[in-house]
């Protein structure tokens, strides 16, 4: 035991340390404040958890999490199928949501192409987009991937990748306006509506 705790504390509190932007003294507090509640919100969270690992997996379309067989923007018919926008995961997807202005699909890529990282356009579910524009005849390619190098790097990839399969696609980009650096899902929503309202072909 450290300061008393039991293992079985630590040991969750260390679990919680892992989650983005949650230090050692708050991973206590949400620790011991579970335990204040009793047993029944330890047991809620538990069976919450649960149900998560057990019914929600990645969309097999756009890698969305999905508790059926798509996702609910897939499953949506009122959507435009022939739009896609692509991002880097569901925290970029969810900003460009929240935005209301996008009523197309997406396609979550999972990361941006990284040399110094080590990831490849292969670890990426880049071949799975190229597949789903050629199979699904759709029009427009969107490319909100992060205004930084990284981000650049993908999105030229993307765009080699259309014209080295032959795929008919236009190809475009969120106009200049997001700053160079910025995470698509930390932008205001103005900023994030008027760089997509102006975007540009690649």
């Amino acid at each position: 035991m450290k300061n008393g705790l039991p293992e079985s504390l630590l040991r969750l509190t260390g679990e919680l340390r892992k989650l983005p932007g949650v230090g050692e003294k708050t991973a206590l507090r949400y620790v011991l404040h579970m335990l204040s509640g009793g047993m029944e919100r330890a047991t809620d969270l538990s069976e919450a958890l649960d149900a998560v690992i057990s019914t929600v997996r990645p969309c097999p379309v756009c890698g969305f999490p999905a508790e059926g067989d798509v996702c609910s923007y897939c499953s949506d018919t009122s959507r435009d199928h022939m739009s896609v926008c692509v991002v880097e995961s569901v925290g970029d997807l969810l900003a460009v949501e929240r935005m209301g202005e996008f009523n197309g699909v997406y396609h979550i890529l999972g990361g941006s192409v990284s040399a110094l990282r080590g990831i490849t356009p292969e670890k990426l579910r880049i071949p799975e987009l190229a597949e789903r524009v050629r199979d699904e005849g759709i029009r427009e390619v969107i490319v909100a991937t992060g205004a930084d190098a990284e981000g650049e790097t993908t999105a030229l990839y993307i765009r080699r990748i259309m014209e080295s399969r032959g795929v008919n696609v236009r190809v475009t980009r969120p106009a200049t306006g997001i700053p160079m650096g910025s995470s698509i899902e930390y932008l205001d929503g103005v900023t994030l509506m008027r760089a997509l309202r102006a975007r540009r072909d690649l």
